[in-house]
C-alpha cells in the first residue's frame, strides 16, 4: 500500500517524502529490499523528494518498549548503503536528535539533509531527545567540508521544475522565500501573508490557438517538451523494462491450417492460430488479407464509408506524462494553447456550415480544468449548433472529470449526456494490457478502468468507438489479447460502433526519442492487424476503420483491401497525429476520401457517427463545400 501511494503520487506529480525505520525486527535483506523498492519507484516517476533513514528508539507504554534501540553503527551502515543504492542525486536524511551527537560520522555516511530542526518546538515523537542547536550542526558540517543551508519544505529541484510539481498559484508564495540561484531558502526573506491567487478563467483563450492552421505550414516549435528529462521518469530504467518490445518476436505456427480455419469460420480461430496469422508474411499475408476482405464484403458490402466531421482539441496543456504522446504541452511551452468556449462553439458552427454532422472533441488533462468543464464544452456546442452530434471525451477525460467532481463514473456520464454528449471515442486504449500500458503511460489508466468507463457509457446509452495503437513496445500477443477483450466487451454491451486501427507515429513521440520504442509498425504489421481485426472481431464489431492521417492515401487504400470498410472523417483540423510527426496533413475533402476509396476499387458514401444515413441537407452542404473549411477559416480570439 505504501509503495502504491508513492507510485500514485509520482503519477500525479506530487513530491513525496518516504523512508525506512531501523531496528524494529527487520533483517538486513528486508532493509535492502525496501531501498531497492524505493529506487524503483523513484526511477519510474521522479517524485520522491527525500528518503529518511531513522533509527528506532523504544518508548515506554508501547508494545515495543522492551526492544533495544538501533545501534549507531547500524544506522551509519544503512545510510551508506542507501546512498549507494539510491545514487548521488537522492536526498537522504537522518534525524539529528537521534544520533547521540555523532553528527560528523552521520554526514560522512552519506546524508545531505537533517530534516526539520526547530528552535521552538520539541520532537513530539521523541520529546526526551531535544533538537541540537543549528549552530552546532553548522560546525560539524564545516568540519566535514560542507556548508549548512536552510531549505524550504519543497526541495530545490522541485522548485526549479515548477509546474506540474508546484502549482502556479503557490509559486508566488514560494518565490517570496526563495533564493533563485540555489532553490534554497533566502535567509533575509520577510515572512508575510500574501493573497491567494485563484486561476484565471480556464476557458480564456491563450497560447497558440492557431495551431490547427499552422501545424501543416509552420509545424511544431520543437520535437519535445522542455521538461523531457523529468516528466516521463527514468529513461534508462524504462529501457530495461521495455527491451522485449523493441523488436517483435517471431512465432512460427501452422499458417496454412490457420488460414483454412479463418476462411471457413473465423470465430473458431484458436489463440495459437491467431498468433500465427498475426505473424503472416508474403503469400500467406496476401491470403489472409483476401480472406478478411471477403468477410468484409459479406458483412458490410462494398461501400466505403466516411464522416464529415471536425476535430476540436480544446487544449493541449497536460501533465499526465504519457510517454508516447507528442501532443501534450506544459502551459509555458511555445506550442501550448487553450481555447475559449466561444472558440469551441465557433469551430463547431463553421463545421456545420460546410456539411459536418459531428464534432470530435478531446483535450489534454489541464491542471485547472474543473470536472464540470466538459459539460460546459458539450453544452456550448449543443446550444450553438443543435443538430451537431458531439463525439467527445476519452475514458481518461471521463475519469478525470468524475474524480474532480466527486461523482461516480455513471453519474458523470449521465450528466455529460444531459449536457449534450452523444457518444465517446474509445481512445486512451493504447494496448489493453497493463504490461505495455505501464511503459507507455506511467499507469495513467489501467485496463480495468478503461473497460469500466466504456461499458458504463454503453449502459447509460452512449455508444463508443474502440481503438488500438500498435507498433511501439508491443508484441503480436498483445494485439491478440486486445482484440479478444474488445470482442468480449461487445458481446456484453453491443455498444461499439467501430474498431479503429491506430499505427504508432514515432517521429516526435517521447518514448521513441528516448530510444525505447521502435519506429512504428511496418506495412506488413498494418495489413496483418487490419485483417485480423476483421476476423477476430467478427461478428461482434462490423465496422473496421483505417486512418488516412497515419497511413496516407495509399496506405489507407491498402487497408481497404485488407478488411477495412471505413475511412474515418474529413477532420478539418488534426493536431494530435501531426504533433507526433505524421506527414499526411490535417484535413481531407470529401473528394479526397472518395479518391482513396476509388483507389481501392470501391464506391464511397457518407455516414453519421452511428453509421446511419446522412440527411440529404447535410449531404448537399458537404458536397457544395467539399467537406472542408475554405482555407481553414481562422477563429477570432475570444
Amino acid at each position: 500500500m505504501r509503495l502504491r501511494v508513492l507510485e500514485d503520487a509520482g503519477r500525479s506529480n506530487v513530491p513525496f517524502t518516504t523512508g525506512i525505520l531501523l531496528g524494529i525486527g527487520e533483517s538486513y535483506e528486508e532493509r535492502a529490499d525496501s531501498l531497492f523498492a524505493l529506487r524503483r519507484v523513484q526511477r519510474a516517476y521522479h517524485g520522491i523528494q527525500e528518503v529518511i533513514v531513522q533509527n528506532f528508539r523504544a518508548k515506554p507504554d508501547t508494545a515495543m518498549r522492551g526492544m533495544p534501540d538501533a545501534e549507531l553503527d547500524d544506522l551509519l551502515a544503512t545510510l551508506a548503503v542507501a546512498r549507494l543504492i539510491l545514487g548521488p542525486s537522492a536526498r537522504i536524511q537522518a534525524p539529528p536528535n537521534l544520533v547521540d551527537g555523532e553528527y560528523g560520522r552521520v554526514v560522512d555516511a552519506g546524508i545531505d539533509d537533517w530534516g526539520g530542526v526547530s528552535p521552538l518546538t520539541i520532537d513530539h515523537v521523541n520529546p526526551e531527545r531535544p533538537w541540537p542547536q543549528i549552530e552546532r550542526l553548522a560546525e560539524h558540517a564545516r568540519a566535514s567540508g560542507f556548508e549548512l543551508r536552510e531549505r524550504l519544505a519543497v526541495y530545490p529541484e522541485f522548485v526549479k521544475r515548477g509546474e506540474p510539481w508546484l502549482d502556479p498559484r503557490l509559486l508566488p508564495h514560494v518565490e517570496a522565500l526563495l533564493d533563485p540561484d540555489t532553490g534554497l531558502a533566502r535567509e533575509d526573506a520577510v515572512v508575510e501573508g500574501r493573497p491567494w491567487q485563484e486561476p484565471d478563467d480556464v476557458f480564456a483563450a491563450r497560447g497558440r490557438t492557431d495551431l490547427h492552421r499552422t501545424i501543416d505550414t509552420e509545424g511544431r516549435t520543437a520535437d519535445r517538451r522542455d521538461d523531457f528529462d523529468e516528466v516521463y521518469g527514468d529513461w534508462a530504467d524504462l529501457r530495461e523494462r521495455a527491451a522485449p518490445g523493441m523488436a517483435p518476436e517471431r512465432i512460427d505456427g501452422d499458417v496454412h491450417a490457420a488460414l483454412a480455419t479463418a476462411a471457413a469460420d473465423p470465430t473458431r480461430l484458436t489463440d495459437d492460430e491467431a498468433l500465427a496469422l498475426l505473424h503472416a508474411d508474403g503469400p500467406a499475408l496476401d491470403a489472409l488479407c483476401d480472406i478478411a476482405d471477403t468477410l468484409r464484403r459479406d458483412v458490410v458490402g462494398d461501400d466505403v464509408t466516411y464522416i464529415v466531421t471536425r476535430n476540436i482539441n480544446f487544449t493541449n496543456v497536460c501533465y499526465t506524462g504519457c510517454r508516447f504522446c507528442a501532443f501534450a504541452q506544459r502551459r509555458t511551452d511555445a506550442d501550448a494553447y487553450t481555447l475559449s468556449l466561444d472558440q469551441v462553439a465557433d469551430r463547431a458552427a463553421q463545421a456545420w456550415d460546410v456539411g459536418a454532422v459531428e464534432v470530435c472533441m478531446q483535450g489534454g488533462i489541464h491542471p485547472d480544468l474543473p470536472g464540470t468543464a466538459y459539460f460546459d464544452i458539450a453544452r456550448a456546442v449543443r446550444e450553438r449548433v443543435p443538430g451537431m452530434h458531439v463525439h467527445a471525451f476519452s475514458p481518461m477525460e471521463v475519469v478525470n472529470g468524475a474524480t474532480r467532481t466527486g461523482m461516480s463514473i455513471r453519474d458523470w456520464l449521465t450528466a455529460a449526456k444531459e449536457a449534450g454528449l452523444g457518444s465517446i471515442p474509445g481512445t486512451a486504449a493504447e494496448i489493453l494490457d497493463d504490461e505495455v500500458r505501464w511503459i507507455l503511460t506511467k499507469g495513467k489508466l489501467p485496463t480495468a478502468t478503461w473497460t469500466e468507463v466504456i461499458e458504463t457509457a454503453h449502459q447509460v446509452g452512449l455508444r463508443s468507438s474502440s481503438t488500438m495503437m500498435y507498433g511501439h513496445v508491443d508484441q503480436p500477443r498483445h494485439w491478440l489479447g486486445h482484440l479478444r477483450l474488445l470482442a468480449r466487451m461487445q458481446e456484453r454491451t453491443g455498444g461499439f460502433t467501430e474498431f479503429v486501427t491506430l499505427p504508432f507515429i514515432h517521429t516526435n513521440a517521447p518514448v521513441y526519442l528516448a530510444g525505447i520504442a521502435r519506429p512504428g509498425p511496418t506495412m506488413r504489421d498494418n495489413r496483418a492487424v487490419t485483417a485480423m481485426a476483421r476476423l477476430l472481431l467478427h461478428p461482434h464489431i462490423r465496422n473496421i476503420q483505417t486512418s488516412w492521417v497515419k497511413l496516407g492515401a495509399e496506405g489507407a487504400a491498402a487497408m481497404l483491401r485488407s478488411g477495412a470498410n471505413d475511412l474515418g472523417g474529413t477532420l478539418m483540423e488534426e493536431t494530435i497525429s501531426r504533433m507526433a510527426g505524421s506527414s499526411y496533413g490535417s484535413h481531407r475533402s470529401v473528394r479526397d476520401l472518395e479518391a482513396i476509396a476509388e483507389a481501392a476499387g470501391r464506391p464511397a458514401r457518407p455516414r453519421t457517427t452511428l453509421y446511419e444515413e446522412v440527411p440529404a441537407e447535410r449531404v448537399s452542404a458537404a458536397r457544395e463545400a467539399d467537406g472542408h473549411l475554405p482555407e481553414l477559416l481562422p477563429v477570432v480570439d475570444g
